[in-house]
């Protein structure tokens, strides 16, 4: 496994050791051990898992309380992966990096709490995203941002795509500032 820095130097990019064969392909797509070697500490407490059509948006959503890191992964498809600093004090606020992963380039993205996390499916098949967070999730504080703040200016590769009502609903940036600085202070 290797790790790289992203243009956000919490959000890291993980490099996995695929090994091919005749058969198709193994790897390890998490150690405790080699994560730590790698820098990241982390006690992953809950595993995800998403399945989405073609086109579909999700997010972008973070969690405060407690505070929620996610480590992304897409096992089968391709997905855009995003993450958004949604710290108020940080130098990097309302900027985003992204990567593109999928179920073949051994590609994870580790995006630690202050940052909102979204992706979308990129070509025409579903993508199956499964992700370890480090904390217990909780409906009472989760937040978003609008996927399509022009503030924020993602530029998702999708014509028309696929968008829970909920997402939908989500407030800019500027609007969840104040709540912003009291959850991530």
């Amino acid at each position: 496994m290797k790790i790289s820095d992203t243009a956000l130097p919490e959000v890291k990019r993980i490099t996995l050791d695929i090994h091919h064969d005749a058969r198709g392909f193994f790897c390890e797509r998490f150690s405790a051990e080699k994560f730590t070697v790698l820098g990241i500490h982390e006690n992953f407490v809950q595993d995800n898992f998403s399945h989405s059509a073609a086109g579909v948006i999700r997010g972008l959503h973070f969690q405060y309380a407690p505070m929620m890191g996610k480590l992304v992964g897409c096992t089968r498809g391709r997905i855009l992966d995003v993450a958004v600093d949604v710290r108020p004090s940080s130098p990097n606020f309302g900027k985003h990096v992204s990567a593109e992963l999928s179920g073949e380039n051994g590609e994870l993205l580790w995006i630690p709490a202050g940052f909102a996390h979204g992706f979308c499916v990129l070509g025409d098949e579903p993508a199956d995203v499964f992700y370890k967070v480090n904390a217990t999730y909780a409906a009472r504080s989760e937040g978003g941002i609008r996927y399509d703040d022009p503030t924020i200016g993602i530029a998702w590769p999708i014509a028309k795509p696929i968008i829970s009502d909920r997402d939908r609903a989500m407030p800019s940036l500027v609007q969840a500032k104040p709540d912003l600085a009291r959850w991530f202070a």
